[in-house]
C-alpha cells in the first residue's frame, strides 16, 4: 500500500483522506526524511495552458508505471511467441484466454474479437494499477475518481461507436428506446433511457473507485488503530488484520478488472446488438 507516513500525524491522529488523495510529491523513503521512513519527492509544476493544470502527480507517475510496465512485460512475454509459453508467459496467456473465452466470446460471439484488443488492454491496465498501489510507498491510480471516470468515458465511447458501426447513426439513437411503444410514453421513456446511457459509465466509474479505496481504508484504519490507542499491545490484532485485508485486496485487484471488463463487453455488445 502507500506509504505508512501518509497514514498518521504527529499528533498521533490517523490521516485517512490524506492517504487516497492525489498529491503533487511522491513517498520515498530515507529521502528528505524527517524520521527516517518519511522522505518525499516533490514533482516539477508547470504553468497552467489555458486553465488547466498539467502538472505532475502522484497518480500520474503510477499510471505511467502501470503503462510502462504492462508494455515490458507483453512485449517481453509475447514479442517472440513460443510454441509452449512458459512462467509469466504462461500466467498472461491464460488470463488472455480467460478473457477471450469466457467473457467476450459468450457475451459479444464472434464479433466480439474485434473489440478483444480493446478489452485485454482495459483490463491488464487495471489491473497493474490495482496491483501496484499494494506496493509500499506507491499510489493507486484507480482510487482517484478523475481516472475512472477518464476510463468510463474511453468505455462509453467505444460502446456508442459500436452501435453506430453496426446500426449507423440514426439506427443506434432508434434503437435506444424500445420500439412499439405508444407516443404519449416517449415523453417518459426518451429521459428514461438518456439516463440509463449516462448511468452505465457512472456506474464503472463509481464501482472501480470505490472499491479500491475502501480496501486501503480499512487496512490503514487496522494499523492506525496502534497509533490512536497509542499502544503495541493492540499491535499483533492489527497486523494480523491489515494483512488478511491485504491479501483480499489482491484478490479485489483482480475481480474489479474483470467486472470492468465484463460490463464494458456487455454495453459494447447491447448497442452493437440492440435486436439480442
Amino acid at each position: 500500500m502507500a506509504d505508512a507516513n501518509a497514514g498518521a500525524n504527529t499528533d498521533g491522529q490517523v490521516d485517512v483522506i490524506g492517504h487516497i488523495l492525489d498529491h503533487d510529491y511522491l513517498e520515498v523513503p530515507f529521502l528528505n526524511a524527517h524520521h527516517l521512513i518519511d522522505g518525499r519527492f516533490d514533482l516539477p509544476q508547470l504553468e497552467p495552458i489555458l486553465g488547466i493544470d498539467l502538472s505532475l502527480t502522484r497518480h500520474v507517475v503510477w499510471m505511467w508505471l502501470a503503462s510502462g510496465l504492462l508494455i515490458t512485460t507483453l512485449i517481453a512475454c509475447f514479442g517472440r511467441p513460443k510454441l509452449v509459453p512458459t512462467g509469466l508467459a504462461n500466467a498472461l496467456e491464460a488470463i488472455v484466454l480467460f478473457i477471450r473465452d469466457e467473457v467476450v466470446l459468450p457475451v459479444m460471439g464472434e464479433s466480439g474479437r474485434t473489440y478483444l484488443p480493446f478489452l485485454l488492454t482495459i483490463f491488464f491496465f487495471i489491473l497493474y494499477c490495482n496491483l501496484l498501489g499494494l506496493v509500499p510507498y506507491s499510489a493507486t491510480a484507480t482510487g482517484n475518481i478523475s481516472v475512472t471516470v477518464a476510463l468510463a468515458l474511453i468505455s462509453f465511447a467505444v460502446t456508442q461507436g459500436a452501435g453506430i458501426a453496426n446500426n449507423g447513426l440514426f439506427g443506434h439513437l432508434k434503437a435506444l428506446v424500445p420500439g412499439g411503444l405508444p407516443a404519449p410514453l416517449l415523453i417518459i421513456m426518451i429521459p428514461i433511457e438518456i439516463i440509463g446511457l449516462i448511468a452505465k459509465p457512472f456506474a464503472l466509474a463509481i464501482r472501480l473507485f470505490a472499491n479500491m479505496i475502501a480496501g486501503h481504508i480499512a487496512i490503514l484504519v487496522f494499523l492506525g488503530l496502534i497509533i490512536m490507542l497509542r499502544t503495541y499491545w493492540v499491535a499483533p490484532v492489527s497486523v494480523i488484520l491489515a494483512a488478511a485485508l491485504y491479501l483480499l485486496e489482491i484478490f479485489i485487484g483482480f475481480v474489479q478488472a474483470f467486472i470492468f471488463t465484463l460490463l464494458t463487453a456487455l454495453f459494447v455488445s447491447m448497442a452493437a446488438h440492440p435486436d439480442h
